[in-house]
């Protein structure tokens, strides 16, 4: 269940970074930029060994930083990330065992949807935030129009991820459907790796301020929903 205030905290950033951490030193230090870019939702990757200790270190040492994780494919990944602090978690696919245990321990969960078959999948398992990915491969803001002509009735929100850049921003968060972006771009892996910390403010700084131009106020299309 997404809650009003964490629904709505996200609709207004309009951005979520997704952050891949290899090495758990560089956790702080990427979320603090992001933080001073502007930047108020991550979502950290559960792909490395460090994934979960970056994700409790920021949840801990930067407490203006929402926290998600991502790439959650397990059920047992789940209760540790929110164990370690997620605020909410994402996957890349559909899995009923995974969307059940977030619904089971309360942990706010949007899972991934390519297809109209997806789409009615997760919207019967009660999910009312979905993540569309790849969003860009799979035809961008227009194939997700297109798509949701049939379900706008429904109320979904979607977050795309998947080729979504500062330069099509303005395509996605035209759309009243979207609650956020997702992209990797402000603080991609070889600029943590090098600890570019300055660059990684300033992409985070182009980004929220390039969303408060094409669209600040509030977006979405549910005030919350199922996991």
């Amino acid at each position: 269940m997404w809650s009003d205030q964490l629904y709505g905290a996200l609709a207004a950033s309009r951005i979520i970074v997704v952050v891949v951490i290899d090495d758990k030193k560089d956790a702080v230090p990427t979320a603090r930029a992001l933080a001073r870019g502007g930047i108020t939702h991550v979502e950290l990757a559960l792909r490395t060994d460090a994934s979960l200790a970056a994700l409790e270190a920021i949840s801990r040492e930067v407490p203006e930083m929402t926290v998600g994780a991502g790439t959650v494919l397990l059920p047992a990944q789940v209760r540790a990330a929110r164990d370690a602090g997620a605020h909410f978690a994402v996957s890349p696919g559909l899995s009923p065992a995974v969307v059940a245990e977030a619904e089971k321990i309360g942990l706010p969960f949007a899972p991934g949807i390519a297809t109209p078959t997806d789409i009615e999948k997760a919207w019967n398992m009660g999910c009312r935030v979905l993540k569309l990915f790849p969003a860009n491969p799979m035809g961008g803001a227009k194939y997700l129009k297109s798509v949701n002509a049939a379900y706008r009735h429904l109320g979904l929100s979607f977050i795309p991820l998947g080729g979504v850049r500062l330069a099509n921003l303005d395509e996605w968060l035209a759309m009243p459907e979207i609650l956020a972006v997702g992209g990797s771009w402000p603080a991609a892996d070889d600029l943590i790796r090098a600890g570019k910390w300055d660059e990684i403010e300033t992409n985070a700084q182009a980004a929220t301020e390039q969303i408060a131009k094409l669209r600040p106020e509030a977006g979405g299309g549910v005030g919350q929903g199922g996991a």
